[in-house]
C-alpha cells in the first residue's frame, strides 16, 4: 500500500472510532498507529514494538510535565490561589472593566490549568459581575472564552502545544514565548468581538443548576505574589533558559543550573511544589485529604498523558510509513509543501480535524504528526518551525460546533441556547483561530527565528 493511502486510513481510523463509534481517543490513536506500523515497511518482528517503543519515548517526553501541570491546576483551584488571581485582575483593572478582567484572568490561568477547569471558575464571577452592573452578561462571558481558549491552544504546558512541541521538536521555551505572542492579539480581538456581539445581541442570565452567583471573599486567599508564582515561575526558567544560556559558556555554574532548572520537568516539578505549599498553607489539610487531592489531579492527568502519548506514537508510526518522502515526491518540491504553504497545510489540516471530531487537543495532535513526518530534514521552511506549530495551534480553535465538549461546558455553564452558542462560542473560535493564524504568518516572515 502507498504512503499517502496509508496516510487517508490512519485518519480514516482515528476520526471513524472517535466520531462514529465514540471510542476514546487513546484507543483511537494507538490502534491507527498499529495499522499504520503493520502496512509499513520493516521487520515484521518490529511492527508492534515499534509502537510500543515510541509510545513510551513520548511519555517519557512529556509525561512528567503534565502530570505536574494537572497537579498545579486543582492545587491553585482548591487553594483559593487563582480565585485570588482573577480578583488582583479585577481590583487593577476596576469592576466597570470587568470583562478585560476576565479574559486577562483566563488568558493567564488557561497556561497551566485545563480550560473547562478555568471556565467553571471564571463564570460564577461573570455571573456575579452582572448582579452588580446589571448589564454586558454576554461580554463578560464570551470574553472568559477568549482569553482562555487562546492560551489553552497556543502555550504550553496544556497537552495540545505541548505535544506539537514535542512532534515537531521544538524547543519548549520558545514555542511558550511565540505562543503567547501569538495568542495575546487573538485574545484581544476575540475580547473586541465580546463587546460587538453584546450590543447586537441580547442575552439575559438564565439560572444554572449548580453554578453561584457570589465572588470569593478576598482574606480567604492566599497572597498575590504566591498566587500567580506557579505560573509564572514555569514560564520563567524554561522561557530564560531558551533567551539566557545560548549567551553563556555551558561550562560555568550559573549555565549549569539554568539547565538544570530551565528543563520542562524541573521547572514544572518546582511549580507544582509551590502550588501545593500554597495550599497546604491555606487549607491546612489533614494528611489523607492532601494525598487525595493529588491522586485526584494525577488521574485527571492520567488519561491526558496516555492521549498525548498515543499521539506521538501515532506520528511516528507515520514516519515510518515514509509519508515525508511521499509528500515530497507528490508535489515534486512545489513551493505548496514550504513555507507559507506549510503552514496553511498545517492551519488547514488541524480546522479539518477539529470540525470532524470535536477535540481540539486530537486535532493538535494528528495535524502535528502529520506535518512532522512530512518535513524531510534537508527541508528549509524559511522560518523557525515554530511557526508552523502555532499554525497548528490556531487552526485547531476553528470549526467548533455540537461535537465539541467545550462548545457544551460553554453553553451549560453560561445558561446559553444552541443557537446563541453557536453564534458567540463557535463564531468567536473562528475569530481566535484565523487571526493566530495570520499572526502566526506575519510573524515567521517578520521574525523568522532562524
Amino acid at each position: 500500500m502507498t504512503p499517502i493511502l496509508i496516510l487517508l486510513l490512519g485518519i480514516i481510523i482515528v476520526v471513524g472510532l472517535i466520531v462514529g463509534l465514540r471510542i476514546n481517543a487513546f484507543v483511537a490513536l494507538i490502534a491507527a498507529a498499529i495499522v499504520i506500523s503493520i502496512l509499513s515497511p520493516g521487520e515484521w518482528s518490529t511492527k508492534i514494538t515499534r509502537v510500543a517503543t515510541a509510545f513510551g519515548t513520548t511519555a517519557g517526553s512529556i509525561g512528567i510535565v503534565i502530570a505536574m501541570a494537572a497537579m498545579i491546576g486543582v492545587t491553585m483551584m482548591n487553594s483559593g490561589a487563582a480565585d485570588r488571581v482573577v480578583q488582583a485582575f479585577i481590583r487593577l483593572l476596576g469592576q466597570e472593566r470587568g470583562s478585560p478582567a476576565l479574559a486577562a484572568s483566563g488568558f493567564m490561568l488557561s497556561i497551566p490549568v485545563f480550560f473547562d477547569t478555568v471556565f467553571y471558575l471564571l463564570i460564577p464571577l461573570a455571573r456575579s459581575l452582572f448582579t452588580q452592573t446589571k448589564r454586558n452578561y454576554l461580554t463578560y462571558v464570551v470574553a472568559i472564552a477568549a482569553g482562555a481558549a487562546a492560551t489553552h491552544a497556543l502555550v504550553p504546558p496544556t497537552p495540545g502545544p505541548l505535544i506539537i512541541a514535542e512532534n515537531l521538536s521544538v524547543d519548549l521555551g520558545t514555542m511558550i514565548l511565540v505562543g503567547i505572542t501569538v495568542a495575546l492579539p487573538a485574545a484581544i480581538l476575540g475580547l473586541l468581538y465580546a463587546g460587538w456581539l453584546n450590543r447586537r445581541m441580547t442575552v439575559p442570565m438564565r439560572d444554572v443548576p449548580g453554578v453561584d452567583t457570589d465572588a470569593t471573599v478576598l482574606d480567604q486567599l492566599p497572597g498575590l505574589g504566591f498566587s500567580v508564582l506557579p505560573i509564572v515561575l514555569p514560564i520563567f526558567l524554561i522561557a530564560g533558559k531558551t533567551v539566557f544560556l545560548p549567551l553563556l559558556d555551558n561550562d560555568t555554574i550559573l549555565a549549569r543550573w539554568i539547565i538544570v532548572l530551565g528543563d520542562p520537568n524541573m521547572a514544572l516539578l518546582l511549580a507544582a511544589a509551590v502550588s501545593t505549599a500554597v495550599y497546604i498553607q491555606m487549607r491546612r489539610p489533614s494528611r489523607e485529604n492532601l494525598g487525595k487531592l493529588i491522586e485526584q489531579s494525577l488521574m485527571s492527568g492520567g488519561l491526558i498523558i496516555l492521549i498525548t502519548a498515543a499521539g506521538g506514537t501515532f506520528g511516528a508510526m507515520l514516519k515510518e510509513a515514509q509519508i515525508g518522502p511521499a509528500i515530497s515526491d507528490l508535489f515534486a518540491g512545489a513551493s505548496g509543501t514550504s513555507g507559507l504553504g506549510m503552514l496553511i497545510l498545517g492551519f488547514g489540516i488541524a480546522s479539518l480535524l477539529k470540525f470532524a471530531q470535536g477535540s481540539s487537543a486530537v486535532a493538535m495532535i494528528t495535524a502535528s504528526a502529520m506535518l512532522a513526518a512530512m518535513i524531510t530534514p534537508e527541508q528549509d521552511l524559511g522560518f523557525n518551525v515554530v511557526y508552523l506549530g502555532t499554525a497548528i495551534g490556531a487552526g485547531s480553535l476553528v470549526g467548533s460546533w455540537m461535537n465539541d465538549s467545550g462548545f457544551w461546558i460553554y453553553s451549560k455553564m453560561s445558561g446559553l441556547t444552541e443557537v446563541e452558542t453557536l453564534k458567540s462560542w463557535s463564531a468567536l473560535l473562528v475569530i481566535l483561530g484565523i487571526s493566530a493564524g495570520l499572526m502566526s504568518v506575519i510573524l515567521s516572515l517578520l521574525l523568522p527565528l532562524t
